[in-house]
Order: C-alpha cells, then structure tokens, then sequence
C-alpha cells in the first residue's frame, strides 16, 4: 500500500525497516516457532504470541494480520531456501539435468518441506476459502511445474501442474499421514510425473 503523504517522485524508493521493528518481527517470529514447537499450531492463539514475545496486541496484527499471516511468515525463510535450490543449485533439483528428472527432484524435494512444516503450511492454506492458491509461493511452485512439464513436451501443462500438485496440499496430507508415509509420497508422485511425461502427451 502506498503512503500519499510523502512526496511523489518518478522512481520507487527502497523501504528499510525501522530497527526497532526488526526487533519486534524477529521477537514475534521466535516466540512463535517455540509455541509452536511446544504446543503445536491449533492450540496457541495471537494472544499468546504477543505476550512470549513482549509486544502489544495491536503490533501483532498490524504486523501479520492473523495466525496464518504468521505461519506465512515461518516458512518464508525456508521456502526461500528452496527457492534458490530450483534456480541455482545442484541438479537435479537445480539447473542442468533432464525436465523429467528435476521434476522428480522438486516433488520429492517439496514432499519433504511439507512434511517437515505440515501444521504451518496446513494453517497459511486453509485460513480462507482458497487461500493455498493465493499464496506467493503456491504460484511459484505451480510456474516451476508447468515450466518443467512443457520442457519436457507434455500437452496443458498449465493444468498437469495443478494436478501433480494436488496430493501436496497440506489439507489432504494430514489427513493420509498416517496411513501414507512420506517415502510412498515420494515415489508415487515421482511414478506419477514420469507417467504423464512418458505416456504419449508429447507431440
């Protein structure tokens, strides 16, 4: 959101944060992870943040607008890091290697972020109607299928992307954690992707 009540200009300048509000956001954001760790995600409410963290109630909302905003805000920095994994690092995952297998790489790869940070995912996805496919990251993640998919010269990727992506939404893997390891996960998506890329969908 813009601020009209500073001077316009024709560029856009950077907006560093003020320390004190570092501060606050790294203060928020460790409490969170402890409470989180300790007492798991459905349990512990905004108000129990705000106290373990030492700031005001109205800081907290300002800063992430609800409890998903927050779980948001947890993964931002591991999903960063996988991120950068898909653009710059090693094949398969990264750059260099077969559309097919850095396809693989990435749903494994993804396979074990969300198992890793189910309850957080499950609450930034489920907090709305929608909300898993409003999220910056989903978009990325979808973009980076599709991308791979057409690579590899698969008909609609746009919508096989989708589709691949279907069985890790947080939503559907809580409900099958138990009855579905994360291994069988792995290796059905992995026969999955290698089906639609091999089974006759390319030209």
């Amino acid at each position: 959101m813009s601020d009209n009540s500073g001077p316009r200009s024709g560029y856009s300048q950077p907006v560093t944060e003020r320390a004190d509000a570092a501060r606050n956001r790294a203060r928020v954001l460790a409490a969170a992870a402890e409470l989180f760790r300790e007492h798991g995600v459905a349990t512990v409410s905004m108000d129990q943040v705000a106290a373990a963290a030492g700031v005001g109630k109205g800081t907290l909302f300002r800063r992430f607008g609800d409890k998903a905003g927050l779980a948001v805000a947890l993964l931002d920095a591991q999903e960063t890091a996988l991120q950068a994994a898909i653009l710059s690092g090693p094949p398969p995952l990264g750059p260099g290697a077969a559309p097919a297998a850095r396809l693989v790489a990435f749903l494994g790869a993804y396979a074990d972020f969300l198992d890793d940070n189910l309850d957080l995912v499950h609450m930034s996805e489920t907090a709305r109607p929608g909300a898993r496919y409003a999220i910056g990251a989903y978009r990325l993640w979808h973009r980076h299928v599709a991308y791979l998919l057409g690579e590899a010269g698969a008909a609609d990727a746009d919508y096989l992307a989708h589709a691949l992506l279907a069985p890790l939404a947080a939503d559907q893997r809580m409900a099958l954690r138990d009855e579905v390891d994360r291994e069988r996960v792995k290796s059905g998506l992995a026969r999955l992707a290698r089906s639609i890329i091999e089974g006759g969908d390319a030209p």
